[in-house]
């Protein structure tokens, strides 16, 4: 596949995600003309792109769907729900169009049959492979900008013409400056409130024309003398954003002749003040030229930062293996700041300390390269309610916050079915039918809110609903039922939401395409594990039900929190880390032996690493202790010494230690050697289930 095809597909897949969101907003606002235009441009984008690269297919039947949205535009055909249910289904068959899949033709003659029906007084079957360039609409002018004098009579008024009213109109047509001619006004004695003393220097930069400028006069231009000058286009820009001279402006527009200017030029003030002590020219003649000098840099400014400041595309596999050199030139670096401070060369520990910085410095925009809001991955489910409420005949409405949070592209796109997981069993399992609601004294349409907020160096993604909430007693009773928990097992509210999350564990007393099948949030559950992350339910029965998933901010590099068990380093995320305390002699064997210590009144559990992980040696005479927190509790793991942060550079584990239980990777040290990474969370959860065992 050449790279004009992928950059093609890239492009549709974006222009896909943005069509569909964009319908399902004007399902709910369909008199939103912005709307409108942006559903037309997307179509028209993916056609005219679709015929140049080769695909002909997303062509022809893209094309029967642009036409009817260009009616729309004009407002010959009404936006209905059956209109955004036919788009959805043609976004369908378009994104399988684009992944090179089988498409049913006769579906998609069907849709656009349906789409020809809604164009009004069209009895005649317009063509699926029509030239797709025939009713292309004219591309758009290119930017130019005007000076416009305008000098109405001074007995306007008397017609009921209102000047400033067409200098609001020429303001819509661009971005302009407008700067008044105040020097004809007489004295207040002389003066007459029913004439008209005042003209206008008008700058404006429109792509609209000449016409649309001469349109606004119309009116009145038998009452008004009228310049327009053409002084700026887009397509003939110099080579610096300089424009023409105030001289030059001034004697172009004749308000100052080339002879008068050459006299003034003599003494060895500024331009502008020369001409006005010479009164050559007035003060409102000199503003006006200054403004229109100014209007014109602006605008080629603004047309070279948008020229220069165009966005790339980089393919995924290219920020990996970028992320990946970063990760070795940290550890790198590690090397040479350590062996520059055994080394006592000033010059060397100056050298790594700037290394450092600028390492430091590489890493903080590597990372930044792969974040991206999450509000797309958001948008994305509006989509599955939608069609999901309607498949269970429920009403349910989609609300999202926080969208501009952002996270690791890699976390992102790993987030995805967990997500879908979580809404599907919030419609299905939580919401209520209408009729349900309402008995209750809810509002009959339920509703599920997504958010996202930074918490340290974590996300966190809260899913709401506001639905029936979890059933306690039905879940102890269908845990006890399948052999989950024994009958007289002792668990608080927390641990009996937590079995939603067992192997095969569901509560639906039927098999639905949606759920049942006991398959989905185990799953999500590992899925979210797998990314390092945590997962907490809290429910309130009749109330509603609120899933947050805790996610770290990437995978790629972590803040540590290195620790030494005999000839070994370990290293455990700063961000579970609380405190470091430590503990000898007597109390060290009681801990040990009852697995449970106490730190300042507060019971918490102990385990000692060196036993986990059966490390052989003697024991140090003060043992170190570091308090984590972990599923929401605070865990002790002893270790022999502290040594403290460490910037720490994931390495996945080979394939023979993948499956290690408490172990999420590796990190290399500055002397070459091997650290653990532990993932606390699971670390516990393996404890405690062989303590259950």
């Amino acid at each position: 596949m050449d790279q004009h095809t992928n950059a093609y597909k890239e492009e549709a897949y974006e222009l896909l995600t943005e069509l569909e969101a964009s319908l399902l907003e004007l399902e709910e606002t369909p008199d939103n003309m912005e709307l409108i235009g942006s559903v037309f441009r997307a179509m028209h984008t993916i056609k005219g792109s679709g015929a140049m690269f080769g695909f002909d297919d997303i062509a022809n039947f893209t094309h029967e769907v642009e036409t009817v949205y260009d009616l729309v535009r004009d407002g010959a055909i009404p936006v209905t729900k059956p209109l955004v249910d036919l788009s959805l289904a043609a976004c369908d068959l378009i994104r399988k169009m684009v992944d090179g899949k089988h498409v049913d033709q006769a579906r998609a003659d069907d849709v656009i049959v349906s789409f020809k029906a809604m164009i009004p007084g069209s009895d005649e079957p317009v063509s699926a492979g029509a030239d797709v360039v025939a009713q292309e609409p004219a591309p758009p002018q290119d930017l130019i900008t005007y000076r416009i004098r305008f000098r109405p009579e001074s007995d306007i008024f008397a017609t009921g013409t209102n000047p400033l009213l067409l200098l609001d109109e020429l303001k819509g047509l661009g971005e302009s400056k407008v700067v008044s001619q105040t020097g004809s006004i007489p004295s207040l004695a002389d003066l007459n409130p029913e004439s008209c003393y005042i003209y206008w220097d008008i700058i404006l930069t429109t792509g609209a024309g000449i016409n649309a400028i001469k349109d606004v006069f119309i009116f009145v231009e038998d009452e008004c003398e009228i310049v327009i000058d053409a002084i700026d286009e887009s397509g003939d820009m110099a080579s610096e954003e300089d424009y023409k001279r105030l001289g030059e402006i001034l004697v172009e527009r004749g308000d100052v002749t080339a002879e008068d200017l050459r006299n003034v030029l003599k003494s060895q003030k500024r331009v502008g003040e020369l001409l006005v002590d010479a009164n050559v020219v007035d003060k409102d003649a000199l503003e006006s030229a200054l403004a229109e000098q100014e209007h014109v840099k602006q605008i080629r400014q603004g047309r070279k930062e948008t020229t220069m400041a165009s966005s790339i595309r980089v393919a995924a596999d290219k920020l990996d293996t970028l992320v990946d050199l970063v990760g070795e030139m940290v550890t790198v670096q590690a090397r040479l700041t350590q062996k520059a401070s055994s080394a006592s060369d000033a010059t060397l520990v100056a050298i790594a300390e700037e290394v450092e910085r600028l390492t430091a410095e590489l890493r903080d925009n590597t990372m930044s390269i792969r974040m991206v809001p999450i509000g797309m991955t958001f948008s994305r489910f509006k989509r599955l309610v939608r069609d999901l409420s309607r498949d269970l005949g429920k009403q349910i409405a989609m609300t999202t916050e926080g969208g501009d949070t952002e996270l690791d592209k890699t976390v992102i796109d790993r987030l995805n079915d967990p997500l879908v997981h979580i809404i599907r069993n919030c419609i299905d399992h939580g919401i209520e039918p209408p009729d349900v609601r309402e008995n209750t004294g809810k509002s009959g349409q339920g509703m599920v809110h997504l958010s996202a907020t930074h918490s340290g160096a974590h996300v966190l993604i809260r899913i709401t609903d506001d639905g029936a909430g979890l059933d306690t007693e039905a879940i102890r009773a269908r845990a006890i039922e399948r052999g989950v928990i024994a009958a007289d097992a002792d668990m608080s509210e927390g641990d009996i939401f937590s079995l939603i999350f067992a192997p095969g564990f569901s509560t639906a007393k039927e098999v639905t395409d949606v759920s049942g099948r006991g398959v989905g949030m185990d799953v999500v559950k590992r899925s979210i594990e797998s990314l390092r992350g945590s997962i907490e339910v809290t429910s309130k029965k009749g109330k509603g039900t609120t899933i947050t998933l805790k996610l770290p901010l990437t995978l790629a590099i972590i803040d540590g929190f290195m620790v030494k068990v005999g000839d070994g380093n370990f290293v455990l995320p700063l961000s579970a880390v609380e405190e470091c305390v430590e503990m000898a002699g007597a109390e060290a064997e009681t801990v040990r032996a009852r697995s449970m210590m106490n730190v300042r009144g507060d019971i918490v559990p102990y385990q000692s690493l060196r036993d986990l992980f059966d490390i052989n040696g003697n024991r140090p005479n003060i043992e170190k202790v570091v308090i984590t927190e972990a599923n929401g509790s605070r865990v002790g793991f002893g270790v022999d010494l502290v040594i403290g942060q460490h910037q720490t550079v994931i390495k996945s584990l080979g394939k023979a230690y993948r499956d290690m239980e408490g172990l999420s990777g590796a990190t290399i040290m500055g002397d070459g050697t091997v650290a653990l990474i532990i993932d606390v969370n699971n670390l516990v959860k393996t404890v405690e289930n062989e303590a259950a065992q």
